[in-house]
């Protein structure tokens, strides 16, 4: 694979990834509001009308005119009707007079201000009001929240459920969405057993397909798991050619080394087009990406913490570049509560778990166990740790990024 980039820097691993999925980006698609939650916008929404869309009460009350108020005295007024929330009923409010009003209720003619319920005193149709009330007092002003023509929602903002709200304030029964990706997962090995099957010697239970699924799932997906691949060539490209014309991402397990079993690499570049090989990071150097059919496929190396660390790290970006996602997934700093030693140059995602110490510091824990097969340590943690590349030494206390999971 001499003119393959291969051992690359994950910037550039991460860039090109990124690009490449973004030049595959489908078109947008409309979907109904009911379900659109967690999906990316692709059009922007922009207010054709204010919100709120008329001067309204923001309080259960009563509609009155601040030029019949005295400043110093409680003043009287007469009942003249009641308005509320829903359709308008039309009152025009005379000298010296008042209306029942409640919350979102439009104000009548001739009000602007609102009097709180408990502050007044009433005796049949006589309202007593104390002094002090100004002119606005507790109303909504017609567009104070969006003013018409503005926009208020961006296209590769994920949806979440106050967006969704605000689109369906301003009337919108559909948007346009990003389509999600199909996505096929498989785990390969002669190694690898069902669980709940019965072990042959030399056999271990296939973890890294539950894994997978679970995380696509988690991004909103919904990933379809095939067989899994046993250590056969034409089987292992039968099998993904199949995938590969069929769906739009195919993301595997195992089989991405220089090993004799390894046969991921070669076959897609053999069939298909190879974007990288290998990347400057601990755990999951031998990451493959490349090109097979209509789909773009990610192969992941086969131990389980690896492809816990190289999904977050490469196969959630596909997915977000894919969905044209511009919002960046959560990137915090916390500070190591123990000192930790970092002796080789490669960039590194540790395992650890975050907690907020009693002053408010965001603190994250090393978990001891961080070899690649050590699968007890990821699922004791909520984090990766990102040691930037080069050796050192992190005394506790030290800032570093973290990628929650």
């Amino acid at each position: 694979m001499a003119d393959v980039p291969t051992r690359i820097d994950y910037a550039r691993a991460l860039e090109i990834v990124q690009r490449v999925a973004g030049a595959r980006r489908p078109g947008s698609e409309r979907v109904a509001i009911q379900r659109v939650d967690g999906r990316v916008l692709a059009q922007a929404v922009t207010a054709q009308f204010p919100l709120p869309r008329f001067d309204n009460s923001r309080m259960d009350g009563f509609a009155v005119r601040s030029a019949d108020l005295a400043a110093d005295v409680p003043t009287t007024l007469t009942l003249a009707g009641e308005q509320f929330a829903g359709p308008d009923a039309g009152l025009v409010l005379q000298a010296g007079q008042c209306a029942r009003i409640t919350t979102g209720a439009p104000l009548p003619g001739g009000a602007d201000a609102v009097v709180m319920k408990e502050l007044v005193q009433l005796h049949g149709d006589q309202v007593t009001v104390p002094p002090g009330i100004l002119a606005g007092n507790d109303i909504r002003r017609a567009g104070e929240d969006v003013q018409a023509g503005q926009q208020v929602l961006h296209a590769g903002q994920v949806l979440t459920p106050a967006r969704v709200s605000l689109a369906a304030a301003l009337g919108h029964a559909e948007l346009a969405i990003q389509p999600r990706p199909t996505v096929a997962v498989f785990s390969t090995g002669d190694e690898l057993a069902e669980p709940g099957t019965a072990l042959k010697p030399g056999q271990i239970y296939d973890s890294n397909r539950a894994l997978l699924m679970g995380l696509l799932r988690q991004l909103g997906l919904e990933p379809v798991a095939w067989p899994r691949l046993p250590d056969d060539p034409q089987r292992v490209e039968t099998a993904l050619r199949d995938a590969a014309g069929a769906f739009d991402v195919v993301i595997t397990a195992g089989g991405v080394s220089a090993g004799e079993k390894d046969l991921l690499p070669g076959l897609l570049q053999a069939h298909g087009q190879v974007h990288f090989w290998k990347v400057k990071i601990k755990p999951g150097m031998p990451v493959l990406f490349g090109t097979l059919e209509q789909a773009l496929l990610l192969g992941l190396p086969g131990n389980p913490v690896s492809v816990l660390a190289t999904f977050l790290a490469l196969g959630r970006p596909l997915l977000d570049a894919l969905q044209g996602r511009a919002e960046p997934r959560p990137r915090l700093t916390a500070r190591l509560a123990c000192a930790w030693n970092k002796s080789h140059e490669r960039l590194e995602f540790l395992r650890g778990r975050l907690r907020c110490s009693e002053d408010g510091v965001l603190l994250v824990e090393p978990n001891p166990a961080q070899a690649s097969h050590q699968l007890r340590g990821a699922a004791d943690s909520d984090a990766l740790i990102v040691l930037e590349a080069g050796a050192r030494a992190y005394p506790a206390g030290a800032p570093v990024p973290v990628l929650p999971y």
